[in-house]
């Protein structure tokens, strides 16, 4: 009922938005005289924030078309590699003659190849552009683009936990030996259970190394406020509050999901006053016609408030099994109800963790645990790093994540893609 409201809702706002965006247009003439004075560009504005906070937002574009790579502009165009009914592994493919100049000049040899598993956790993989861009000039960049169970009919059948796992398995296969995979946030227990099986079986397409970045490892560590929502309410509070019906006239219609609409309300909700005070802060940037703060503020909103829905059985086996069970830290996760998944087993993929300080929704240790459990690791193939004055958002994108995270990865990666390599020839030798 709750989805057909809003439904409803969006669709009884169209001709309002359609006149205050009418209404925009009109003042923003450079021949209506009026739209130039303060009252003018006050009304302007108040017509654009009411507009832009209640617009439907759709699935974002890339707009990744070019990269720097040792200062030389590569093209770049992202295309589907690899791809299923739940989701498209997206390859940013660079132009191969403009790369081989580039990497040419200083005698570099192939990228290695890097797959982000983005979150499928309310927001669209263009959530992560930021982290494509700033990986795109050192590495092969791939990433999963999750559907949005909205769109997916019935007769798909389910997606659940276990279903995100073997889709990583399915793509690290794909990509084959010696590539690396950065899983941001929600994917760091899927993606650890994938390799760690990878392992058990020697699958010879396990990746070099795994890097976890703000993930929910083990939530029992310095727990965020949603970490305790998720464990003091009951599953059934869940399933009655946070699943509804597909209303029609979306191709998944009739099926039950948790709806992005509620994610974003409930993140929103946890630092109100911020999106407040930014939302002001645009109404006056608008008024006195500052275009930078203006288009910051249009290219971070028009990606937050683009959602997807995510299917009833994976949002709620995430809750058990990840926020309420922590089997994956306490060693009782079961691989499709039979399988315990083993990640002491993982004993040549590199892991590094990263942090930040100031993260309110996975909080600090909470990706570190991955090296406690990953106890058959060595040491000098673990890293972590805490980076300061950082939030969740900041762990994977910003000025700081370019500057001081990003680099820290690369060198990473670097060093176990040479460590693979001289493997390889070690191997072809014996």
């Amino acid at each position: 009922m709750l989805y057909s409201l809003v439904e409803m809702n969006r669709a009884a706002m169209a001709p309002v938005r359609i006149a205050a965006r009418a209404s925009r247009a009109a003042l923003s003439s450079p021949l209506n005289p009026f739209g130039h004075t303060e009252y003018g560009r006050s009304l302007s504005a108040m017509a654009d924030v009411f507009e832009s906070a209640t617009r439907y937002y759709g699935k974002p574009e890339w707009r990744i078309d070019s990269v720097s790579v040792n200062s030389a502009p590569v093209g770049v165009t992202p295309t589907v590699a690899w791809r299923s009914p739940w989701c498209n592994m997206v390859h940013f493919r660079k132009d191969p003659e403009a790369l081989a100049a580039a990497r040419n000049a200083d005698k570099l040899g192939p990228q290695p190849r890097l797959l982000i598993a983005a979150p499928l956790s309310g927001h669209y993989a263009t959530l992560l552009r930021g982290t494509v861009e700033a990986f795109l000039p050192t590495h092969d960049v791939y990433i999963t683009d999750w559907q949005d169970a909205r769109m997916a009919p019935v007769w798909l059948g389910r997606f659940d936990l276990d279903d995100y796992i073997d889709h990583i398995r399915n793509m690290l296969t794909f990509l084959g030996a010696g590539a690396h995979v950065l899983g941001v946030c929600q994917p760091g227990p899927p993606v650890l259970a994938a390799i760690a099986m990878m392992a058990e079986d020697d699958d010879p397409a396990r990746p070099a190394s795994m890097t976890f970045m703000g993930s929910p490892i083990d939530t029992r560590l310095s727990p965020t406020v949603p970490n305790v929502l998720a464990e003091e309410k009951p599953l059934s509070w869940f399933e009655e509050n946070m699943i509804h019906t597909v209303p029609g006239p979306y191709p998944g219609m009739f099926r039950r999901v948790y709806p992005g609409f509620v994610q974003l309300a409930s993140f929103m909700n946890m630092n109100w006053s911020r999106h407040v005070d930014a939302h002001w802060n645009f109404f006056n940037h608008l008024v006195e016609g500052d275009g930078d703060n203006v288009g910051k503020h249009r290219e971070f909103y028009d990606e937050y408030l683009s959602v997807l829905d995510l299917t009833e059985e994976f949002y709620l086996q995430t809750i058990v099994r990840v926020f309420q069970e922590h089997q994956l830290a306490r060693g009782v996760y079961r691989y499709r109800g039979t399988h315990v998944v083993k990640p002491e087993l993982i004993r040549d993929v590199a892991l590094m963790t990263v942090e930040g300080e100031k993260d309110d929704i996975s909080g600090i240790g909470q990706t570190q645990a991955a090296h406690d459990i990953c106890s058959g690791l060595p040491e000098d193939m673990q890293t972590d790093y805490v980076q300061p004055g950082v939030g969740h958002y900041g762990v994977f994108n910003g000025k700081r994540f370019r500057t001081e995270i990003a680099p820290r990865v690369t060198e990473f990666t670097k060093r176990f893609t040479m460590r693979a390599a001289d493997e390889a020839a070690a191997e072809k030798l014996a």
